[in-house]
């Protein structure tokens, strides 16, 4: 059985309690050397087989999983597999070969810059969107998800596996409708011991990384949320707000 796992965005602490889980019951583990935090693998058997696939080819990670198909293997991807994770490549082989395989989420990148910052994406009569998206690069996008496009909405926004090329997604988020002084934050390995944040204008985006010596591993967030300004209040706790579980104080 393979148990597809997300790793969290960096802390070793916030990984799901059923990843921790099966790491401590795996007798394989197969995880993303390049972006997983190796402390993690403390949690596996001291017998259990480790391998870092960021120097594997798909082939050869398949060929592990088919090798011991009989025993608990982890495949241990960095945040939520399911953004960015190129699992299901994996699971269509895993099918052909009819192995058994299963998936456990993680907290994905944004969520952990999110926390660190204290932000919420969606607050009332400012956004209630958190668009996640990248910039093309040696992975193209469809054309219909254009930077621009999402950015027409003007709605919070995390763009991944973008750090090399700031300045153009600085000019292609204003081409799309952000102004320059729309608030943004350059997160460095969100949740690391590491890690760095810091928040700034969208047109300083590229110079704040520069200035830093950020180029790599970095989550861009944009967004009017940034601001933490004075909001207007959510409608859900307010005193003349019924719900299913609390009457309204002033209903009769």
């Amino acid at each position: 059985m393979v148990h597809f796992v997300g790793a969290g965005p960096g802390a070793k602490d916030l990984i799901t309690v059923r990843g921790k889980e099966l790491l401590e019951k795996a007798d394989v583990v197969i995880y993303a050397g390049s972006l997983v935090n190796t402390s993690l693998l403390d949690y596996a058997k001291k017998e259990c087989k480790v391998y870092n696939s960021a120097t594997m080819t798909l082939e050869e990670i398949i060929e592990v999983m088919e090798k011991y198909r009989d025993r608990t293997i982890v495949r241990l991807h960095t945040g939520e597999p399911s953004i960015y994770g190129a699992v299901r490549e994996q699971m269509d082989e895993l099918d052909r070969l009819g192995i058994p395989y299963d998936s456990c989420p993680g907290v994905s990148a944004c969520f952990g810059a999110a926390a660190s910052l204290n932000l919420e994406y969606t607050l009332p009569s400012i956004s209630q969107s958190l668009i996640i998206t990248r910039m093309a690069g040696r992975t193209e996008v469809p054309s219909k998800e254009s930077i621009e496009s999402f950015a027409s909405h003007k709605a919070s926004m995390a763009i991944y596996l973008s750090g090399s090329m700031l300045g153009e997604l600085t000019e292609r988020l204003i081409e799309g409708g952000y102004s320059e002084d729309t608030p943004a934050a350059v997160v460095y390995k969100a949740t690391w011991p590491e890690e760095e944040k810091y928040i700034c204008r969208l047109a300083d985006i590229e110079s704040t990384a520069r200035e830093h010596n950020i180029r790599k591993t970095v989550l861009i967030l944009v967004g009017d949320v940034i601001s933490r300004t004075a909001v207007e209040k959510s409608r859900l706790y307010a005193e003349d707000f019924s719900t299913e579980f609390r009457k309204a104080k002033n209903d009769n």
